[in-house]
């Protein structure tokens, strides 16, 4: 770097106790606060993705750590917000080669960790397995999953209906697997 060129923030991975990432962020946050670095710690980030499950016909939404144990702070480093980082509670260190030299992400692995992931969605049923229908018409009609379609929240399930068998498409959250 030349005299003139004034040094540039960079994303770096902070390694933290499992748990603590959301603590370890705040404190960052704070601490820069107080300490009038915020022109030095410009942005601090936990990546997460949103999860829809769907048990027992029930749906919830949460956000999941993509990286659990690890926080993203984009910063220009130098000696004393390295150390106001690595003094924090919680923190086990900068990723990187060598302790005192953390080492930037690259501009692949920024691209890489920018992507949309969407939404994930979990359900605890299979094809063939048996459930029973709640929540409309066919309420209590039991049957067997025949498909699943997680980005329309659907699936098809046989159910039996006057002695035969019938393909019925229901939405994720009437159907309830049965034990």
């Amino acid at each position: 770097m030349q005299e003139n060129e004034a040094p540039k923030a960079e994303w770096y991975v902070i390694h933290t106790y499992s748990g603590y990432e959301n603590k370890v962020a705040q404190s960052i946050i704070t601490k820069a606060e107080n300490q009038q670095l915020t022109d030095k710690i410009l942005e601090v980030q936990i990546p997460t993705e949103k999860v829809h499950e769907i048990t027992d016909g029930k749906e919830k939404s949460y956000d999941r750590k993509i990286f659990p144990g690890y926080v993203l702070v984009h910063m220009i480093h130098n000696d004393e917000v390295a150390y106001l980082i690595r003094s924090i509670r919680g923190v086990t260190g900068f990723l990187g080669s060598e302790p005192t030299k953390p080492i930037p992400l690259t501009p692949s692995e920024i691209a890489a960790m920018g992507v949309d992931l969407g939404e994930t969605v979990e359900i605890n049923l299979s094809v063939g397995d048996p459930v029973r229908i709640v929540g409309n018409a066919m309420d209590g009609f039991t049957g067997t999953v025949q498909s699943i379609d997680t980005e329309a929240g659907t699936c098809m399930v046989l159910v039996s209906m006057f002695g035969q068998q019938t393909p019925t498409e229901f939405p994720l959250t009437e159907v309830v697997r049965e034990n």
